[in-house]
């Protein structure tokens, strides 16, 4: 974790809280615990009073004051949460406004590293802990400061001496008490915001596997991390609970030291005549009312120390996700290899056409990879010395075995990862070097792990590019495989989807994504296994149909490429390159890699005889 030294401060200046409406807050607060204050002087100055059976004119005044007091006081702190909520609100929007901003407009790889749990804990929880200060932290401490002083002016007006022990005492109560207790939640509070985020995770995890965890024996894993993550939670806030204790009694103490103070340097006064036996029950028992804004303070230090390790989390993955101070600029385009040209596919229907072939694609446009490494950052590459070549009316698929780096690969390519050596240029520019809006509108990306959202099919579809009317939204569903799932469901493309797409299979999920992929005005497509969860005869129909010519809703041709382990279809591929050991071991068409090299060769026979087996069965 980062140094924590004047993150809050860093924090809360995302929040951007509007001054005035702070201002506001701390005055309400400070009026409606005023009226409190002034209530327990005026009350006890009217018992006092009315002991000694006066004319009842001389007690109308202190009545009226008493039921407005007692109204206000009511009044104004309904006010006061409603100002100071607003305040606190409008800051987490602000902050979260900003957090989801950077990101987009940061490295990916920042967000890609984190665990989904983990990365939902900081733009949910850590967001709300850090807009709680506003409400809980800092203004009952500025609350609490104007009535103090307010009071002790009050105080010295009716007796010195107690209005100095009143101020001591409240400097006790309002001062030493916090630091003694954030001194003991600051170390508890950093283990407790960590173990909340692993919980979140480690349930975010159970919840959405919970199909594969269950086929694979994994469920009880998974509830044994969340106990862990429990079990430390709870020792993280025990171990903060003592010195809160004793906070909370310093509180107390110090509300009794207050009103014995009061007694013993007011009865003699009283006795000498200094002091009236009306003003002495004023003195008594106002500090009673007075200690009611330091005894939100403890409490206030524990919410300030949650909410600095709160930031110091948000704080990191900003930091993480900011981009290079360096910049690389646009880079020439590299030379050419040897490989002789290739010749696209021209294309002239929406979505796809398999049928056409051949056009001419200028210089430097599309993708073009020299030498390329690829890794996450902080890692040594896992995939070295790619060179590919991916123009709009090209396709090209990737295969290998599991954890070659196919993904990594196809991360890299989409400027998502930044590259660990060689050279990656996207129409002529470094990916990593865009703008993500500009990113976006020359190629996409379509991940394993891509979010599906809990709202209609239709708006799911929308992520890709806002004006997708109905007509194409089942365009590109047909496309992806889903007329018979699109004609089934309940309410066509006003179905509502559940959270991440539970409702659906997996099968269903993946072609969903690739539909959304389709929709995106990108030239170039990158699709991480879109055959995944289908049955072996609709996942070769479906890699066959991406891979044989797609276009964009424009019209116009793109380049596809396609990470896959089905290598039956891949004949529609104008390259296959065979990813091994770090690097590209092979690369040619399908005929060429199915004669050539053994592995392929035989993974395309066992894939054929599977299919074989399965026909006769």
């Amino acid at each position: 974790m980062t140094r924590e030294r004047g993150t809050l401060r860093r924090a809360v200046r995302l929040l951007g809280l509007d001054t005035r409406r702070v201002l506001l807050a701390v005055l309400t607060g400070t009026l409606a615990l005023g009226c409190a204050v002034a209530l327990a002087a005026v009350s006890a100055w009217l018992i006092a009073r009315a002991s000694q059976m006066p004319p009842v004119l001389q007690l109308s005044i202190a009545t009226v004051a008493v039921r407005t007091f007692g109204i206000g006081r009511g009044v104004l702190r309904y006010v006061d949460r409603l100002v100071s909520h607003d305040v606190a609100l409008r800051g987490m929007t602000n902050l979260r406004t900003t957090l989801y901003t950077r990101l987009a407009a940061g490295r990916s790889e920042a967000t890609l590293r984190v665990r989904r749990g983990d990365l939902l804990a900081r733009v949910g929880a850590d967001v709300d802990a850090v807009g709680d200060v506003v409400v809980r932290g800092l203004l009952p401490a500025g609350v609490a400061l104007l009535l103090g002083i307010g009071t002790v002016t009050a105080m010295a007006f009716f007796w010195p001496p107690a209005a100095v022990a009143l101020a001591a005492c409240l400097v006790l109560a309002g001062v030493v008490a916090p630091l003694l207790a954030a001194r003991g939640a600051r170390a508890s509070e950093r283990r407790a915001v960590t173990a909340r985020a692993d919980a979140s995770a480690a349930a975010l995890a159970a919840l959405d596997d919970a199909g594969p965890l269950l086929v694979a024996g994994g469920v009880g894993r998974r509830v044994a991390e969340l106990r862990d993550a429990d079990r430390r939670l709870a020792r993280a806030v025990d171990a903060g609970a003592a010195s809160s204790a004793v906070a909370a009694g310093l509180g107390i103490l110090a509300t009794g030291l207050a009103a014995t103070a009061a007694l013993v340097t007011g009865i003699p006064a009283v006795v000498s005549g200094a002091l009236a036996p009306v003003e002495l029950a004023v003195i008594v028992l106002t500090p009673l009312a007075a200690f009611e804004a330091t005894g939100m303070l403890p409490a206030a230090a524990v919410s300030v120390q949650r909410s600095r390790a709160a930031a110091a989390r948000i704080l990191a993955l900003l930091d993480s996700a900011a981009p290079d101070a360096e910049p690389r600029g646009t880079a020439e385009p590299p030379a050419a290899t040897s490989r002789p040209p290739v010749q696209f596919p021209e294309l002239s229907v929406a979505i796809h056409d398999p049928n056409v072939r051949k056009v001419n694609v200028g210089e430097g446009a599309g993708i073009v990879a020299r030498g390329l490494d690829c890794g996450w950052p902080g890692l040594p590459p896992v995939l070295r010395g790619v060179d590919l070549d991916v123009a709009p009316g090209r396709s090209v698929a990737i295969v290998g075995p599991s954890g070659a780096g196919k993904t990594t690969l196809l991360l890299t390519l989409a400027g998502l990862l930044p590259r660990a050596g060689g050279t990656l240029l996207v129409d002529g520019d470094e990916p990593t070097v865009l703008d993500p809006a500009e990113r976006a509108a020359r190629v996409v990306v379509t991940a394993e792990d891509a979010h599906v959202f809990g709202t209609t099919v239709l708006e799911n579809l929308r992520v890709a590019r806002g004006d997708v009317t109905p007509d194409e939204a089942t365009a590109a569903l047909t496309a992806a495989g889903l007329q018979d799932w699109l004609a089934a469901l309940p309410d066509g493309l006003d179905t509502m989807l559940g959270p991440d797409a539970r409702t659906v299979s997996g099968g269903e999920r993946r072609r969903l994504l690739l539909a959304r992929a389709l929709l995106a005005p990108a030239p170039l497509l990158l699709v991480d296994e879109p055959a995944e969860h289908l049955d072996p005869a609709t996942a070769d129909a479906l890699v066959t149909s991406l891979l044989a010519g797609p276009r964009t809703p424009a019209g116009g041709p793109r380049g596809v490429v396609v990470v896959t382990h089905r290598l039956t279809p891949l004949a529609a591929a104008d390259e296959v390159l065979w990813v091994e050991s770090g690097r590209i071991a092979a690369r040619g068409t399908h005929a060429e890699l199915s004669a050539g090299l053994l592995d392929y060769g035989e993974a395309v026979r066992r894939e054929r005889v599977t299919a074989d087996h399965r026909e006769r069965a």
